[in-house]
């Protein structure tokens, strides 16, 4: 049996064997049970169109849910319920959407190359950049839920997770008011509740006072594990340091990297059409977004390995205002 599923964990790392061992109950020895006892609940729901129930398929909600088989089953069955619940969110659910190109283009996720110090893929978002004449906050959730689907097709990122930081710099009073509740609610159940993904950290960076006031609404919505891995920096980003190295952070966040060009992510994902701006039916190649994202752990891993063997403080840090000396997770606002 252990030959049989082997497979599945082909091209991972030892180191990454080892922790989804630890962290999250894997066993290559049953493996190929524990996928079927999860395939075995599908029965169970037959309000629900199960679309697919393939190893590979299963076996990243299994990652997601550290193998609790009834618990992976739920994830498994609220994924499919929600695209069923959201028939209009999914059609068209491809990067050459009109509606998704145009929130790629705009940097809606920007998706740095560079892993954090933990392997974990970071995803940024600039909220000023939300033209509401030009994408509805719809299309900009349609286009974050693509860009998982194509990242989480990598087993490294199954077991490594996540981290998103948003940056409000400049987001108007007039743009938040555009976040409803139930637009808010939508992208949620979305991303907290029917995504197998492991997130393991929100950040917020120079965010305004009405985004405060938006957790208000937000919070009925969380869960409490939710809630402990949500961070307000302000403009504090030496406390951002304190959790993602610079070494992994472009300049905006006041890492060593350089700026971020928002276009990165949707060429990698459009490919040689990413300037065509007509109707055409190009969608991601796997195989391509997968070499495009292949060195990003290895070059975080150099810098880091740099950073270990100096002692010297950077200088970005040196001369930063300390006005913090630790992030304020948003449970603190209770």
């Amino acid at each position: 049996m252990r030959i049989a599923m082997a497979h599945l964990q082909a091209g991972l790392s030892a180191e990454t064997i080892e922790k989804a061992r630890l962290e999250l109950n894997e066993n290559p020895d049953t493996l190929h049970q524990d996928i079927q006892q999860v395939r075995d609940m599908v029965i169970t729901r037959p309000d629900i169109g199960f679309l697919r129930t393939d190893d590979a398929f299963i076996l990243r909600f299994l990652r997601a849910r550290k193998f609790n088989q009834l618990e992976t089953f739920k994830l498994l069955a609220q994924y499919f319920q929600y695209r069923q619940q959201n028939l209009e969110m999914f059609q068209g659910f491809k990067a050459d959407d009109p509606g998704i190109k145009r929130a790629l283009m705009d940097g809606f996720p920007g998706i740095l190359e560079t892993a954090d110090q933990y392997g974990r893929k970071i995803l940024i978002l600039f909220a000023s950049n939300w033209d509401q004449s030009r994408n509805s906050f719809s299309d900009i959730l349609r286009a974050i839920l693509l860009s998982l689907e194509v990242l989480i097709e990598d087993p490294e990122l199954q077991i490594n997770g996540f981290i998103l930081i948003i940056d409000w710099s400049d987001f108007s009073f007039k743009q938040a008011s555009k976040l409803t509740p139930s637009i808010l609610k939508l992208a949620i159940e979305g991303l907290q509740d029917s995504f197998p993904a492991r997130f393991g950290g929100i950040h917020f960076v120079n965010q305004p006072w009405y985004i405060h006031a938006l957790y208000t609404i937000i919070k009925p919505f969380l869960k409490d594990k939710t809630r402990k891995r949500i961070f307000l920096h302000g403009n504090n980003l030496n406390s951002l340091h304190q959790l993602i190295y610079p070494e992994c952070l472009p300049s905006e966040f006041g890492g060593t990297l350089p700026p971020y060009d928002m276009g990165t992510w949707a060429r990698t994902l459009l490919g040689p059409d990413y300037n065509d701006e007509t109707e055409y039916t190009h969608t991601y190649d796997a195989l391509h977004v997968k070499e495009a994202l292949g060195q990003s752990v290895r070059e975080c891993d150099d810098n880091l390995m740099r950073r270990s063997q100096s002692a010297v403080e950077p200088e970005t840090l040196k001369h930063r205002k300390r006005d913090d000396e630790t992030a304020q997770p948003l449970l603190a606002l209770d």
